[in-house]
């Protein structure tokens, strides 16, 4: 029986998980009362019983503390009850965004609670410790629903080792604005640009003509032979020191051009290193 508890940030992903991990073949079932979840656990370890793959949803719109939940589930793995807590997160400013897009009330917004960024904080202030106790956490602010399925179908289907680290590589154009969010940013700019060739000028770093053109000068594999060692280095310790994301900012002039080949090559030499989670995008294009 593997039985996994998705919880996290309202807005962070946890229905899309949910319905990802059920066409994955888990048995779900979502917000279960509090006072329920050892009773439901118990049905399901019970002998003969035939579903193999249990997931089940807690977040805070339970009507009950959800610190007593976290007090259930810590007595039973004392107790000897085997599972496995997956954490969805997202920033606040990602998850802020979903909620004006979908227009929803956030579950904590109150007559004392007005403000949705207010209900953020104060869910993310209940949520600190499950996260910390959690097995998985998957950072969604970045991910593609495609990388999102990648990772769930990497840990509970295919049973990889995972660490809670998420590396993202994103290029961008300086000219745009430095990349805000980034924890390590490289200036490509000391490379030819394919701008002032008159047949790349409108292509991008994602057509193969651009990616020769850049490709071709020796600096371009040396950056990245460099890089790549760094990284090596670098990701096992921020592993260590619990870090769930890793910004990786590659910047240009425009952001279309060198920064995206670059990002995309890097991306393609650590996609099968195994032990974290990977995604790409392109701001500027």
């Amino acid at each position: 029986m593997r039985f996994v508890i998705v919880t996290g940030m309202s807005g962070g992903g946890k229905s899309t998980t949910m319905r990802m991990l059920e066409d994955m073949g888990f048995y779900c079932v979502d917000n279960l009362p509090v006072p329920l979840i050892e009773k439901f656990m118990e049905l399901f370890t019970a002998p003969n019983m035939e579903i193999s793959k249990v997931a089940l949803g807690l977040d805070v719109r339970t009507d009950q503390s959800f610190s007593q939940a976290h007090q259930i589930l810590r007595t039973m793995r004392q107790n000897g009850f085997i599972f496995e807590v997956l954490f969805m997160d997202a920033s606040n400013e990602v998850i802020l965004k979903r909620y004006k897009e979908t227009r929803r009330v956030h579950p904590l917004q109150s007559d004392e609670v007005l403000r949705v960024e207010d209900g953020i904080a104060r869910e993310r202030d209940i949520l600190k410790q499950m996260k910390k106790d959690a097995d998985y956490v998957i950072d969604t602010s970045k991910l593609l629903t495609r990388e999102l399925k990648e990772e769930l179908d990497r840990i509970f289907v295919k049973n990889e080792e995972y660490n809670s680290l998420m590396v993202n590589i994103v290029s961008f154009g300086f000219k745009h604005g430095i990349l805000s969010d980034a924890d390590l940013v490289f200036d490509v700019r000391f490379l030819p640009n394919p701008y002032y060739i008159d047949e790349l000028k409108y292509l991008t770093g994602n057509d193969r003509g651009v990616q020769d053109y850049v490709m071709n000068c020796p600096e371009s594999e040396a950056f990245l032979d460099k890089l790549t060692d760094m990284l090596e280095f670098l990701i096992p310790n921020y592993i260590k020191e619990g870090k769930y994301q890793l910004v990786i900012g590659i910047g240009c002039t425009g952001g279309k051009h060198r920064s995206v080949t670059l990002a995309n090559e890097l991306y393609r030499r650590l996609k099968n290193r195994g032990g974290y989670g990977l995604s790409l995008s392109h701001r500027d294009i």
